[in-house]
């Protein structure tokens, strides 16, 4: 089982360990370098705000931006900060579900395309939505790279990724990608909560499901009512609606 995750927003402010080296998934280093390269020199221009899509309360971003290839870093597990994480708890959970969560849970990312939990980088802003100059939209760049490496990965793979990184990566019919209701509305703070509780019920408890329903009944059983659809193509997930109260 893979479980596919979104970054946050939120972040740690500085991390304690030496610059970037070696990371999962090696043979993305070129590309990464590349948009690490393309990062710097946009977080430099005169519209750099408009070109990250940034507000002028977050300018500080654009020298933490700048200063990336020589900046302390630490675990993505300790990285993201926001409230998908602060349910998830990566920090919290006993040594076999942060085992099973080093094996199984993908983090993806504008700049570094893929993370595991265990790899180490600097606090950084970049939205996988952004236009990024020379490279264009980061979705676009890094999905060839990306399914290259991560389509001959085996299982289920459980997609918890917001619509902006589900574009960087599409499994196919075997993945589930969940979708968060409340009163029939969906939820975006609820969303990411919820997605949160999901991946740290699926951590602890050890399951593997190896079906979209195998996975729908786990679910079921944290009191959620789901709705699991089989997709109309080969090309495209099941999709589970969960409600929330």
């Amino acid at each position: 089982m893979l479980i596919l995750l979104p970054p946050s927003e939120g972040k740690a402010l500085e991390g304690n360990g030496p610059p970037v080296g070696e990371l999962s998934f090696p043979t993305l280093d070129k590309p990464r370098k590349r948009v690490l390269t393309a990062l710097i020199k946009a977080s430099k221009r005169r519209d750099a705000l408009d070109v990250l899509g940034l507000t002028p309360g977050l300018a500080g971003e654009l020298i933490r931006n700048q200063a990336l290839r020589t900046a302390a870093t630490l675990p993505a597990a300790e990285l993201y900060t926001g409230v998908l994480y602060d349910n998830l708890g990566l920090g919290t959970l006993d040594d076999d579900a942060r085992r099973r969560a080093e094996e199984s849970v993908l983090i993806f990312s504008g700049l570094w395309g893929v993370l595991k939990v265990t790899d180490q980088v600097p606090p950084y802003r970049l939205s996988m939505g952004v236009n990024l100059p020379p490279l264009g939209g980061l979705a676009t760049f890094w999905r060839p790279l990306l399914s290259k490496q991560l389509d001959r990965l085996p299982g289920l793979v459980v997609d918890l990724r917001s619509a902006t990184y589900a574009g960087a990566w599409q499994p196919g019919d075997r993945s589930v990608a969940v979708r968060v209701f409340r009163d029939g509305k969906v939820v975006s703070h609820m969303a990411k909560a919820t997605r949160g509780e999901i991946a740290r019920a699926l951590l602890e408890s050890g399951a593997d499901p190896a079906t979209p329903a195998e996975f729908a009944k786990i679910v079921d059983a944290l009191g959620h009512t789901c709705r699991l659809t089989e997709p109309a193509r080969a090309t495209r997930p099941w999709t589970l609606d969960v409600d929330t109260a």
